[in-house]
This record gives structure tokens, sequence and C-alpha cells, in this order.
């Protein structure tokens, strides 16, 4: 084939395309405009067990109250981007996904959290997920998994919608913004004490000079009266000079201490916070071990947790069977307590009678301790 033929036949091609992109184009921009929505459906992509958090209806009536135009609205002007947003708002919410269809039906697909635990503590009515997600429990829905009650604390707001882990290193890094703007302002009192260790040196090197010489020299004499004078006065002199500059110094190490003082303040705020934090994944990964457990899950009612004195969490377990109340202590060595406390089930409890005790405590490492 001659060369023109070809470049008449590829530059036909690309015309073509191009025309074909045009004519699609504004074909999709007349469609968008003319084409309407009529219809919105929701769908609820993984539903939890036997319960639910979130219904179609829910998000329906989310999404009116969000205020954003849908039915008889030009699909080009339907804010689905604001529709995800209003819908993601919802702690117990995970994925949200808004599309049209070609024909004009707006489509909702909602993919909801899956709770770990439910923690109503301290004015706390919140679920949390076994990623540390924590978020208001709904009103008019619950889910059945285990109840944590009691005066613990969890280490964010009230409020809080997310990840705690999140919360906390947002937290520590303000913390630790505010610990290098007090070291900055550290920087002219390092600089003032180095300027009073210079001037102390400077006193230090301070004499008397004699007017003439003594001895079998010619030259002017001075009375050793008057040089004494003088070397009494320069000592007077100098004595007011280091108690000046000594208290300058007291005074300048005052000013650094208090903003170190701010600094440890800072950084034991830090830390108790990563402390509570702990305690917190540790009470997740305890839920977690028990719900693993056909026995404990079955066994287990109601957990109370607690801090104590030291700072550190505490649990009582609330148990199905008998009348009694396990404590557990520390989340250390969670297994092995629960192994102690299964064999004393199995080899005490069960010759004893449930209603033995009032509490049973395996607190302590290789104990089990009861107290009628």
């Amino acid at each position: 084939m001659p060369r023109y033929l070809k470049i008449l036949l590829n530059a036909s091609l690309w015309v073509a395309i191009v025309a074909f992109v045009v004519f699609f184009h504004s074909r999709a921009d007349e469609h968008r405009a003319t084409t309407r929505v009529h219809t919105l459906s929701v769908e609820v992509v993984d539903s939890l067990r036997d319960e639910t958090l979130v219904t179609s209806q829910t998000v329906r009536e989310w999404i009116e109250m969000s205020g954003i135009a849908i039915i008889g609205e030009p699909v080009g002007e339907v804010d689905l981007a604001g529709i995800e947003r209003c819908i993601r708002g919802k702690g117990f919410v995970d994925r949200a996904s808004a599309y049209l269809t070609y024909d004009g039906e707006l489509r909702v697909e909602v993919s909801q959290r899956r709770p770990l635990l439910r923690m109503i503590v301290d004015g706390y009515d919140c679920y949390v997920t076994a990623e540390g997600y924590i978020f208001p429990a709904p009103k008019l829905a619950s889910v059945y998994v285990p109840v944590v009650t009691g005066s613990y604390s969890p280490p964010v707001p009230r409020d809080y919608v997310g990840f705690v882990g999140d919360y906390v290193a947002e937290r520590n890094a303000e913390r630790e913004a505010v610990i290098d703007t007090l070291q900055y302002e550290k920087v002219p009192l390092f600089e003032q004490t180095d300027i009073i260790a210079d001037s102390v040196r400077a006193v230090r090197r301070m004499t008397v000079e004699r007017k003439g010489w003594l001895g079998g020299f010619k030259g002017p004499f001075e009375d050793y009266d008057e040089y004494d004078e003088r070397v009494k006065a320069k000592r007077r002199e100098k004595a007011d000079l280091r108690r000046h500059l000594r208290y300058m110094d007291r005074e300048n190490e005052k000013r650094i201490a208090r903003v170190t003082a701010r600094q440890d303040a800072e950084r034991e705020k830090q830390k108790k916070l990563q402390k509570r934090y702990e305690d917190f994944l540790k009470l997740i990964n305890f839920v977690k071990y028990i719900e693993e457990d056909s026995f404990w899950r079955a066994e287990i009612v109601q957990i109370v947790a607690s801090t104590i004195s030291s700072g550190d969490l505490c649990l009582e377990l609330i148990p199905r069977s008998g009348t009694h109340t396990v404590r557990l202590g520390t989340l250390d060595d969670v297994e092995q307590k629960l192994s102690n406390l299964l064999s004393f089930y199995e080899n005490g409890l069960s010759k004893l009678g449930w209603d033995s005790f009032r509490t049973i405590s395996v607190e302590y490492r290789g104990q089990v301790v009861c107290t009628k």
C-alpha cells in the first residue's frame, strides 16, 4: 500500500475516534441532563448474625435529613459524595458507596461495623470493634456482645468516634509539640547561665593594681595602709558581685526548673494516656480470648472493669452459673488465671456446690481464694 494511503487511513481512523468520543460525550451530557432519579435503593451488604445496627429505612432517613435532593433531580446534579459522607458520618457504618444506574436508579450500599463488646461505664455507652474503633451505641438498635460495666473510663472522650489508637497518637503528638516548644523557651535561659558563668570568672580575675614599687628601687611609693584599703574595697566589690551573680543564677535556675516541670507534666500525661491505651487493648484482647472459647463465651455474662490506685485496669466477672463473683484482677497471665478457675470449677465447685461462695479470686498467681 502506498505511503500516502496509510497516512490517509490513519488520519481517517483518528478523526473517527475523536468524532465518536465527542458524540458520546455530548450524548452522555444530554442523558445526564434529561434523565432524572426515580428510585432510591438501599442495601446493607453485611448484616450481623441475627442483629443489625443499620437498616435500609435508617439509611433513607439519614439521606432525607441531610437535605440532599435526590428523587426527581437530574442524575448529573446528585451529590453522590455528599451522600457517602452523610452515611459514613455515623460511627457504626464502615463503608458507604452511592452510584447511579443508566436509567436513573440511585443505589446505596452500606457496610456496618462489627462490634466486639459494648461498654456501659462511667457515662459511656458505646460499642468497640476488634480493631479498636469506638462509636456510640445507637438508640434504636443493639447487638448481642459481651458487656463491660463499672467505673472504668476509656482513654477517649465520651463523644469520640474513631480509632482509639489514632486519638492517643494525636494527643501524644500534641504534647510532644508542647514539650519541644518549652525546650525552645529554655534556650535563652541556658544562654543566661553561660553569661553568668563568664561573669563569675571575670570577677575572680579582678585584682588591685599597685601604684609604685617597694623595696630598694627608685620611683613613687604607695602607702601600705592605702593599698590595704584598696584591697579591702576590691574584696567587698567582688563579694557584692558574687552575691548578685549567685542570686541571678538561682533565679535563672528556678525559671529553667519551672519550664522543666511543665515538660515533665506533659510527659506524665503522655505516659498515663499510653498506659490507659495499653489497658484498653488488653481489655479488647481479653474479650477476644473469651469469645473464641466456647465455654467462657457462654459462661461469662458480664465484665466489671475498674481502675485501681496503681492505675492498672482490674476486672471482675459475673458468671452465668452460681451466685458468686470472680475477681480476675489485672489483665496479666489471663490464660493461666482462667485455667486455674476452670480447674477449680471442675474439681471444687462441682462437688461443693455452685452457690458455696460469694467471691472467688484468681488475682494471685497460682492461687484460688474463696470467701463465703
